[in-house]
């Protein structure tokens, strides 16, 4: 529940703030690909500019996403490795406690001294 406000307080300014400058940036922009020459057609991109400003904002967060992952990577890396670790010494101890249990079967050698232990 109270992950579900957070997300409410957080997300309803910025669909607010996006929504304001979706209106408010509806003259046409052109996006300029040829550096050397700017009035191409051919390699210039024409849109109203909050478009462009959609697309810089969904690249920086698949950028960020992509650099988070990738930071992240020995993290998921050490977790594997723990986790097959964890695999190996359970199946060792479920071995060892068979063994334990085969062995607890065996009855109790005599005492040398004829008594039992």
């Amino acid at each position: 529940m109270f992950k579900r406000i957070v997300n409410i307080l957080v997300l309803v300014p910025v669909a607010i703030v996006l929504i304001l400058m979706s209106v408010a940036n509806r003259q046409s922009a052109t996006l300029a690909f040829n550096p050397f020459d700017p009035s191409d057609a051919v390699m210039s991109l024409t849109a109203p500019f909050f478009v462009f400003l959609f697309m810089a904002l969904m690249i920086g967060m698949v950028l960020g996403s992509l650099a988070t992952w990738v930071k992240q990577g020995k993290h998921r890396t050490r977790a594997r490795d723990n986790a097959h670790e964890a695999v190996k010494w359970h199946t060792e101890a479920d071995r060892q406690k068979a063994r334990a249990t085969e062995l607890a079967k065996i009855p109790a050698l005599p005492a040398p001294d004829g008594t039992r232990a």
